[in-house]
Order: C-alpha cells, then structure tokens, then sequence
C-alpha cells in the first residue's frame, strides 16, 4: 500500500485511545495499549486504514472486562468507609484485650487534654474580648512614650486629652475620636434618701459613635454632649431608682446635680472597658475645652484615654505620621520630658504588652505562650506514651498486620486504622478529660479572686467544636508514628518469623521519649520548688520597717479625726497614724527634688509618701540621723523633710554623712524643705524594684488616704468587729475597707502564688504521666524477658541482681535526664527569671536535689514492684514449654 508523500500517517481513532486509557486499570494500560498498537499497524499494512480502525475499536470493547476495569472513585471512597467499620471493630478488640495498656493510654491523654482544655477555654475568653464592638477591627487606642531627661522611659495606656482634642483637629484620615477620663468615685445621692457609693467614667460625645454599648434609653447622639450629663447602665439605675424610669432623673454628686441622659445595657463581661455610669467629660473640662492649662495640659498623661476609628484600609501610616509632628510640636514646650504617640489596634489590648495606667483586662503575650506551652508539654507526655507503648507491642500485633496485608490490606488501610485506633482512644479521652475540665474549672478559678472578673470559662457551641478538634488532633498526633511503624512491616518476613522483626531500631526512639519526659518533670519540680522559695521569699523579706499586726483602713472620703476618736476608745488600739499611700505594695507616687547647692538643673525623680508625726514610730522605721518632724504645719504648708540614704547617694549630699545631712534645705514642689531626719533605706515599691530615694513629707489630711492602726490583742475577731461598729459610726454607706498590712503584701505577690500553684500542678500531672508510661514500659519489659529471668534464675542469679539487671536501663535514664534538667533550670532562673528581681533568694542546692530524689523514688517505686515480681517467679512455670 502506498501513501502519499505530503499525506499524514494513519492512526487509531483517538476516541477508542481514551476510552481505553479511561477504563483500563493502570497496572494493565501499558502493555494492553501497546499489543492494540502493534496490530493496528500489521492490520494497516494488510487490510488498509479504515479496516484497522474498525478492528482497533472491536478491540478496545472486546477487552471491556471486569478484570481490565479500573474501580471507579466513588467506589474507592465507599471502600474506605466501609473500612470504617472493620477499623472500629478491630480497634475495639485491641483495647480489651490490652487492658492495662489501653487504661494507661486513656488515662494520661485524658489527663493531658483537661489542661489542654482548660487553656483553651481560658484564651477563647481572653480572644472574644470586645467582639461585641462593630467597629472593633478598625478602632485604635493611643499609646504614649515618656521618656524623662534622665533617659527613664515609661509607656502608658493613658496619654493626655489635649492629644485627643489635637487628634480630632489636625490630623486627617481619622473617623471619630473618642475622649475618655477616669476617676470618677463619689456617692450618689438621689432625692437626700438613696446614697451609693458610685464609680463612673467621664466620656465626650462621640463615645457612643466609637463603641458599640447600646442604649436602652435616650439618644446616643446627644446623651453625652452637654455637661452634668450621666448615662447609667440597667444595674445602676435599678440601685439609684428601683422600678421606676431613670430618664430624666436627677442625681446629686456632692454639691452638683446630673442628669440621666440614657440608660445603658449592662456592660457584657468580656469587655476591656467597665463602668458603671458615664459622666459627660464637658461636666470637668467646663468651657476650657479649647484652652491649654491643667487638666489639658499636654504632660497630663495620666488619667486620660483616647480611642478613635478609621476608615476601612485607611492610610495608617499618614496618621502615625501626623502624630510625630504633633508631638514634636507640644513637645518643644516642654522642660524636661518627651511624649511621642503611637497606635494600638483594639484587637491587641487584651493581649498587650506590659503598659503602665492600664484600663481594663490585659494579659502580657509572653504569660499566654507559656500557658499554650505547658498544656503542649503535658500533651506530648502522654503523646509519648502512646507511641512507646505502641511500638513496644509491635511483636504482638504484627502478625495482626501480616494477615491483613496477605488478604489485600494497602498500606494506606493499615495506616488508616492504626491511626483511627488512636483517634478513638483520643475521643474516650476526652470523655472522661471534659469531666475533669469541670472539675478543674473550679479550682482553677479560686486561685485568685480577680480571675472570676476576667474569664468565665462557660461551655459553648464553639468551645465543644474546639474541644472535640483537640480530641482529635491529639488522636492524629499520637497515633502517626505508629501507624506508620506498622504499615511498613513486609506480610512474608512478619508471618515467617516474627520475632526477627527488628523492633530494637526503635529502642533509640523510645528511649529518647522517656528521657524528654523525664527531664521535662524535673524541669517542672525544680521550677516549682525555686519558684516557691522565691515567693516565701517576697513576704519574709525585711523591708526595713515592721508591717506586723498593722491594720490600714482606706478613709473613703471621711474625715480622719472623726475615726480617730472613735478608734482611740477600743482597748485593742494601740496607734494610729494617718498616711496617703500604702507603701511596698507597688503602687508608686513620685515628685521632682532638687539639691539647693547643686546646679539648679540637677534634678530627680523621689518616690515620696505625706505621713503624720506618727507614722514613722508605729512602723519602726530606723533613725540614722535626726529626729522625727517637729512642726505639725497645715497641709500644704510643711517646711521639713525626712529622707533616706539614697537621696544622699543621688546628690552626694554632706558627703553622704547623715548627721552632716540633716538641717540641708532640698526644693519640691518649688518649697524648700529642710532635712530634719535620716532614715535607714527600706523598700518602696516590690522586691522586682531596687531601693531609690525615698522622701517623706508631712501631711495631716481630714479627709482621704489611711489610717494606720497598731493592734495589740489576744482576740483579734473582737478587736476587728470593734473597729467595724466604730467606722458604722461615721459612715453607713461604706462598707469598712480595712486589711492588715502582712495580707496586703501577700495580695501584693499573688501573682507568683497562682504562678506556683500553675506550675506545681502541671509538674503533678507531668510526673503522673511519665510514670504512667514507666510503668507501661516496665510491665512490658519484663514480660517479654520473662523467660531470660526464668533461665537466669536456673543458672543461679539472685533476687537482687535480678532487679539491677532490669531497672538498670531505666534508671540510666532518670540519671541522664537530671544531669540535663537541672543545669538547664539553674541556668534559666540564674540568667534570665531572677535577674528581674533586684532582692531575690538565691538557688541552693536543696531545691535541686529535692527533685531528682522525688523522682528517682518514684520510679524505683515503680520499676522495683514489676522486676521483684517478675523476680520471684516461678522458673519452671515459665519453662516448661520449652
């Protein structure tokens, strides 16, 4: 046959290549294709084009069999489900014919995923703060830098209004700004018969245009506008007025009347921002909204909030670029101080970083990473019991993996259902972990009071979905390794013989996941016990004054003579003194000194405190030089100071000499002060602050700050209820806000005892899981040598040497993972943690000891119990067979 020179070659219809290709399986494809190739080019050159083609497509259908056929998806996907079954049923019989193993493995994960959950509840509170807010996303708070000409710098959550006012004006691309001042704390008084004690916040107009609190009554347009104006929520006007419509309403503060402009929804819980009424910010500014000076100044950063919205994808980098040239711009008035402005999302003010002034909820990013990092580890303990487990029973379920491979199992299937195994026992898990969660949520929230106002850890719809995702994360996690493991067996080697499966190429890995558990409880025992001693360190630190049985009682705007007379009949009474601030607490109040005979620009910054002539005696403060004060002057007029040894050191002042100090003259406030006593340095502020020059000046205020009682009783009940129906006396409103001074410090310190509290028990669970998984291991282990004990026993090993034949891998291990743990801890605290607290207590050996024994104990605990068991047993039971 000829074919012409220009002309294409013959080929097989395309349609019957796909059609082939389309149904053909893919093992089969290539040599069937190639055979129908092959005769379609004999049969072109013997029977011509158009009889090739004909026989080509006979051909493809001819061999349209069921052995030729490949199976199709959906049926695959149907397959695979209908494994789901067989995965479940076999899962089910591997859990009860392993008891001890299966209780290990859902016990530890149960155990893990309650804390696992108990984080997640608590960040999903923390995430949903402010959610409620329509404009949330795109709504900002200013921040501020205060840098002093010393180089001290501070960042605030506050800045000043004037930034606000500013704000609003100047700088173009913003929506709306909203002012906010707090402070507000005054009785309210309506018609001379209901007073409550109220605290509100001050608010400009626009508060309602940038939040989303939603008004029940009024118009949030104009409810804040005008001054005198008040916006309560539905809990306060029920206090204020009952039943009846609050609208309209007058309300006294002091000697001024407010009117209820709205009526606001109560505040939800999971908002930064609680009040329990508003005041229109026109009521304190006046008609100086316009005007510099006071409470608009620009250094007035202090009790002031600024939030505004922007427009969605607003140029952000133009308005912080506006707020560097305004604060340029006020800055250039100022002395000695430099303020610069920034922005921070609303999204990032729960999860801030550490700012001072702050309003509201804040957790520092750092405290959350650590929490998610703890509840991982203790996951990934129990994680790691599974896996050990797993692959330590490899032998037996091998031959269970060979069978289903012989009779058609893919790898695909084996994998699949050892990692459903471990989601199912993930899922029981989490059963019995959510009623733990219950339980834990209790006593999680007692360990300190505040967190019942930050979270509530309810249960929702979202919060069961997390949950039930961690579940299964946590199945998917521990089961990888495993499956894996088993899915690469070879069927003819495992049924041949099983026990040259070569299992020991993982006895590296496993030995690795009990050493990383084990130097992790250390770790957490050791932190623990530091963390401990570093806390009863705190509150048996000498201050450098006594604090013992001193009772402050916080004054509420009452007169202090009134008290004081009434105190001074109660027996128990032995002192009083009046005092503006409760030192050592944290809490910090400073003031500017200067040195008179050094350069007038010589300044610095004192932490001061206004006392009476009585304060200094009940707290036993230590008199290097000079006298207590001598003139009782009215407040504002005082004309004496007393100091401490670090205001000498600052200036260099007589020299440093105390006696030579006293009768020097030092400027506050532009009054000159003469020195008239030194004091011994003593603590100020927390144990993280060092001792800085501290000043104390007089003050006999009637009205605010404490009173400072000594108590001398056998019956301290009485003495306290004594002094309860003294303050009933001169006031009825208040409740008697009194605690002694020791209580306050531990309130102080709080922090690091629920830090402890955290750590100490998830070191308990931790160590609970590793042991578990030793123990595990342990029973494992010696049921397998079972026989190399009984022979051992034959040829006359004893008792003893049979144990340390045992237990000595193990133990190695522990040793191993101290010689780890310890330096790694002592090293974390000594460089990093306590280098932040300038008087802490230093690591002695017994913190790191303690752990190691504690541990060592434990598992010699548990591995001496199975290998004396195994110890003892009967040779010729066991040999029998042989």
């Amino acid at each position: 046959m000829k074919i012409a020179p220009n002309s294409r070659p013959a080929s097989p219809p395309r349609w019957a290549q796909k059609l082939l290709r389309w149904y053909c399986r893919p093992d089969l494809l290539e040599d069937l294709e190639g055979d129908f190739n092959e005769y379609f080019e004999r049969n072109l050159k013997t029977k011509g084009a158009r009889r090739a083609r004909f026989i080509y497509v006979l051909d493809v259908l001819k061999f349209f069999r069921p052995y030729t056929v490949r199976k199709p998806s959906f049926l695959t996907f149907f397959i695979h489900w209908l494994m789901l079954g067989s995965y479940f049923k076999t899962s089910r019989r591997s859990l009860v014919r392993n008891k001890l193993f299966s209780a290990i493995n859902i016990i530890g994960l149960a155990v893990s995923m309650s804390v696992g959950l108990l984080v997640i509840a608590f960040l999903a509170d923390l995430f949903a703060y402010d959610q409620f807010h329509e404009k949330k996303h795109r709504t900002y708070r200013l921040l501020t830098r205060n840098e002093l000409a010393d180089k001290t710098v501070m960042n605030f959550a506050s800045t000043s209004l004037k930034a606000g006012f500013k704000l609003r004006e100047t700088i173009p691309g913003v929506e709306d700004v909203a002012l906010i001042r707090r402070g507000f704390y005054s009785d309210a008084r309506v018609n001379d018969e209901t007073v409550i004690p109220l605290e509100a916040t001050w608010a400009d107009g626009s508060f309602f245009k940038v939040f989303t609190f939603p008004l029940l009554k009024g118009n949030p347009a104009t409810a804040l506008n005008e001054p005198y104006s008040l916006v309560v929520t539905e809990k306060t006007a029920r206090k204020l007025f009952g039943d009846a419509d609050a609208l309209g309403k007058t309300v006294r503060f002091d000697t001024l009347n407010y009117t209820v402009t709205g009526v606001l929804k109560d505040i939800p819980k999971l908002s930064h921002l609680r009040f329990e009424a508003l005041v229109s910010l026109p009521s304190v500014l006046g008609q100086k909204a316009d005007s510099d000076g006071g409470i608009l100044d620009w250094g007035n950063i202090y009790q002031n909030y600024v939030y505004l919205t922007v427009p969605e994808n607003a140029n952000l980098q133009a308005i912080q670029a506006g707020l560097d040239q305004l604060s340029r711009a006020e800055n250039a008035r100022l002395d000695r101080q430099k303020i610069t402005l920034s922005l921070q999302p609303m999204d990032d003010i729960v999860f801030g970083g550490r700012l001072s002034n702050e309003i509201g909820v804040s957790i520092p990013t750092p405290v959350a990473w650590v929490l998610v990092g703890l509840a991982l580890v203790v996951i990934l303990s129990a994680c790691f019991n599974y896996t050990n487990l797993s692959i330590a029973r490899s032998i037996r379920r091998s031959r269970e993996v060979g069978i289903r491979k012989i009779v058609g199992a893919l790898k695909t299937h084996v994998l699949g259902q050892f990692m459903a195994e471990s989601v199912i026992i993930s899922v029981m898990a989490l059963v019995l972990s959510f009623l733990l969660f219950l339980l834990l949520r209790t006593q999680f929230m007692a360990l300190a009071p505040q967190l019942a106002d930050v979270v509530s850890l309810e249960l929702s719809p979202w919060l069961l979905l997390y949950f039930l995702l961690l579940a299964i994360g946590v199945g998917l996690a521990a089961g990888f390794l495993p499956a894996l493991f088993f899915s690469r067996l070879q069927a003819v080697q495992v049924l041949k013989d099983a026990s040259s499966l070569r299992v020991f190429r993982h006895v590296n890995m496993r030995k690795t996941l009990i050493f990383t558990q084990y130097t992790f409880s250390l770790i957490f025992i050791t932190t623990t016990l530091i963390g401990y001693k570093q806390y009863r360190g705190f509150l048996s630190f000498d201050l450098g004054f006594t604090t013992e049985n001193i009772l402050n009682i916080r004054m509420q705007g009452n007169k202090s003579t009134l008290l004081k007379k009434e105190l001074a009949e109660i027996p128990a009474v032995s002192q009083i003194a009046t005092s503006r601030m409760i030192t050592s607490l944290g809490s910090l109040y400073g003031a500017t000194l200067k040195y008179k005979e050094k350069d007038k620009q010589d300044s610095a910054k004192v932490w001061i405190n206004f006392v009476d002539e009585n304060y200094l005696p009940l707290h036993r403060h230590r008199f290097l030089a000079g006298t207590n004060f001598k003139n009782r002057p009215t407040s504002g007029n005082e004309t004496e100071v007393i100091v401490n040894e670090q205001v000498l050191k600052r200036f260099n002042l007589a020299d440093r000499n105390p006696s030579k100090a006293v009768g020097k003259q030092v400027i506050m406030d532009d009054k000159p002060l003469t020195i008239v006593g030194v004091l011994k340095d003593f603590h100020y502020g927390t144990m993280d602050q060092k001792i800085e020059p501290t000043v104390f000046r007089y003050s006999a205020e009637e009205s605010g700050g404490y009173l400072n009682v000594g108590i001398q009783s056998d019956d301290y009940p009485a003495a306290l209820a004594s002094i309860e129906s003294a303050w009933q006396k001169i006031d009825r409103v208040h409740p008697l806000d009194a605690k002694f001074y020791d209580d306050q410090i531990e309130d102080a310190y709080r922090q690091f005892e629920v830090m402890v509290k955290v750590i100490g028990f998830i070191t308990f669970l931790a160590i609970c899981i590793a042991s578990m998984g030793l123990f595990g291991m342990v029973v494992f282990t010696t049921e397998t040598r079972l026989k190399e004990i009984s022979i051992r026993k034959v040829m006359g090993a004893s008792e003893g040497s049979l144990i340390f034949q045992l237990s000595k891998g193990f133990l190695l291990l522990l040793v191993m993972a101290a010689l780890v743990a310890l330096p790694v801890t002592y090293f974390f605290f000594d460089q990093f943690v306590l280098t932040k607290f300038v008087y802490h207590q230093p690591i002695g050996v017994s913190e790191l000891v303690i752990s190691v024994l504690v541990v060592m104990a434990l598992a010699f605990l548990l591995i001496g119990s199975q290998t004396l068991k195994a110890a003892r047993s009967n040779p010729a039971k066991v040999l029998k067979n042989e």
